[in-house]
């Protein structure tokens, strides 16, 4: 069980804090059962009820510092997720999301940006279905590695971008 004032994830509302541990006073609802008062770090006002033994959505902690650092060491060695047919390619980028796992959103948006390049080197506009998918996956992969490293999101791609940079000397 997660405690009061930690930081967690869940599901597509990305990185939230626990701000309670309570029961619903809700008609219809177990007056024992506990339940999660969650806030979203990065969607302002908003708050998220769910019980503390709910297995439908993903919710596990925010990787550690020193997980965070490993795993930015281990980007260039990560690979994509290459898949020729557009409609699957799409359901992968969907999977690789609902998993929540940093080293999926890492290969979303690895492949993301090679394929916005080879795009933009053919003279195409990258599409807005990859746009949109880099977004969320960048958002999701940013906002959890800047609770773990203790830093603004706005920062995390260029710390990420000089590590990378530091690897390849």
């Amino acid at each position: 069980m997660f405690k009061i004032g930690e930081y967690i994830i869940y599901g597509n509302a990305g990185v939230c804090k626990v701000k309670d541990i309570t029961t619903m006073n809700v008609t219809g609802v177990e007056k024992n059962k506990l339940y999660y008062e969650l806030s979203p770090v990065y969607i302002s006002g908003s708050k998220v009820f769910t019980p503390v033994n709910n297995e439908k959505v993903i919710m596990r902690p925010v990787i550690t510092k020193q997980e965070t650092l490993d795993l930015i060491d281990e980007i260039l060695g990560i690979g994509g997720l290459w898949v020729p047919d557009e409609r699957l390619r799409e359901q992968k980028y969907k999977e690789a999301l609902r998993s929540c796992d940093c080293r999926e959103l890492i290969k979303i948006i690895k492949t993301l940006y090679e394929r916005k390049q080879e795009r933009i080197d053919d003279g195409k506009k990258a599409t807005a279905v990859d746009d949109r998918y880099l977004k969320s996956a960048e958002e999701y992969l940013y906002g959890e590695l800047a609770i773990a490293m203790e830093m603004d999101r706005d920062q995390v791609k260029e710390y990420i971008e000089n590590r990378i940079k530091e690897l390849q000397k």
